[in-house]
């Protein structure tokens, strides 16, 4: 009988998955109106992922994950389409997730440095590939340690952002943004106000990795809701007082997406008299960062791999060492990461190429998402007497409920994926428009390759 996990633990578990300082920045951006769209995210794709996900673990216990999920509903192309869509945003998440560790650790030498585009590379691809000969050698630190770091490096410094951010407003200090209506109920006729999405909801994907834990609680069906709505209260809390704590503190104009949290933290032990804490809170968000991209980077090669071995690459990429690692996916990645953060020497300045990952990474993953909930809801009338630990609370309401909500927050997400920022220099809106248009072409076409030596294949072994 497998050890089933406390209450307490899957909280944990679900708020170390997601939780990420990372994205505050980005948010800050768009002030008092963020408020706004945090509510409408939790809604419209936090919960809803999660519930989903869930209810597609439980009923599937014996092979889970997104390619088995959208295997059984749409076929073996579709299943490929989810896996390669999954892998192929990490590898566009990945540098802007490294280059937050780089823009963090400058501040051990020279907040300058966060805008040195050579630093930048240079950090990047060093962490990078430590890492992945670290997994190379088959060297996995357990889900504990994982937790651990998330507790030193995420949890605790963010509460630690929002009682700072406290402490500023209440002492009186002077804020960057206001909080009246106009402000923060943005305008629906001003499209560029649905920018925000992007950053809001890049700091909610993952959510569905949590459903992997359904089966293993006690009473799921009480117990898995209540843990996931805690765990997204608290995400949505710390994300949303995070962002704000740093919009109060830095004008718009000078936040910087790769050391925001840095600047703001800096900002405030100058102001109380606590600059001895930089170097421990840079180390300590350093750590928490490493301990994420251990398990983020042998994850999608895991399931890059699941298509390999149902015939959709060569069998080079099926090849393990003697820990058990399939080395050539994970070189291959490498490869693909290298590339991406060289492109950091060619632009014209790192918020724009940064901005420009996020919203290509949370766009490809989205399409993914739409992907899980049509599969989701596909499944959930084909299978309707399967036995499940859990089905999302009220049936057919219940389900079409969650469902629709969380395509109309993936729909949304996409569209406005392809409008600039104003408050970022990207170039004109052709040129942004034409740049995500490019981004996605060069990531998804790809499998019309996968595909064609699949058929191939499939000929020459029949």
């Amino acid at each position: 009988m497998n050890k089933k996990i406390s209450f307490f633990s899957l909280v944990i578990l679900i708020i170390a998955a997601i939780d990420n300082m990372r994205n505050l920045p980005a948010a800050a951006l768009f002030g008092s109106s963020l408020i706004f769209f945090f509510v409408f995210s939790a809604l419209a794709f936090l919960i809803p992922t999660s519930l989903v996900s869930a209810e597609l673990s439980a009923a599937f216990p014996e092979k889970g994950g997104m390619y088995h999920w959208v295997h059984k509903a749409f076929g073996k192309k579709w299943a490929m389409c989810a896996i390669w869509l999954q892998w192929i945003n990490t590898m566009v998440w990945y540098p802007t997730m490294l280059s937050f560790v780089a823009g963090t650790l400058a501040y051990l030498v020279n907040p300058d440095l966060a805008q040195h585009k050579g630093y930048l590379v240079a950090v990047i691809l060093t962490v990078f590939w430590s890492l992945t000969l670290i997994n190379l050698k088959g060297l996995h630190v357990s889900a504990w340690i994982n937790n651990i770091f998330a507790l030193i490096g995420t949890i605790l410094p963010m509460i630690f952002l929002i009682v700072l951010g406290a402490a500023w407003v209440f002492s009186g200090k002077p804020l960057q943004i206001s909080f009246n209506q106009a402000e923060m109920i943005p305008s629906f006729s001003n499209s560029t106000n649905w920018v925000s999405l992007i950053a809001i909801m890049a700091s909610f994907l993952g959510m569905e990795l949590s459903g992997v834990h359904v089966n293993d609680i006690r009473n799921p069906q009480k117990n898995f809701p209540k843990a996931v709505f805690l765990a997204a209260l608290f995400i949505f809390l710390s994300m949303g007082f995070g962002s704000l704590s740093i919009a109060f503190v830095l004008p718009n104009q000078e936040i910087n997406l790769v050391s925001g949290v840095m600047q703001v933290f800096t900002s405030f032990f100058r102001s109380f008299g606590l600059e001895f804490l930089i170097p421990v809170l840079t180390l300590s968000i350093v750590i928490g960062s490493i301990g994420t991209m251990i398990n983020w980077l042998i994850s999608p090669a895991k399931g890059l791999l699941h298509a390999a071995e149902f015939g959709f690459l060569p069998t080079f990429f099926t090849r393990k060492n003697k820990g058990g690692v399939a080395y050539n996916i994970l070189l291959a990645q490498g490869a693909v990461v290298t590339l991406v953060c060289l492109v950091f020497l060619f632009v014209p300045t790192v918020n724009s190429f940064y901005w420009f990952l996020t919203a290509l990474s949370t766009e490809l993953y989205m399409i993914m998402y739409v992907l899980m909930f049509t599969a989701g809801l596909y499944l959930h009338y084909k299978f309707i007497d399967r036995p499940s630990s859990f089905k999302i609370p009220g049936k057919a309401v219940g389900m079409w409920t969650t469902v629709l909500l969380g395509l109309v927050g993936c729909v949304t997400t996409i569209i406005v994926s392809f409008i600039p920022p104003e408050n970022i220099n990207t170039g004109t809106p052709l040129r942004y428009f034409l740049m995500i248009c490019i981004g996605n072409v060069v990531t998804i076409s790809p499998l019309l390759l996968f595909f064609r030596y699949h058929k191939k294949r499939n000929r020459s072994v029949g």
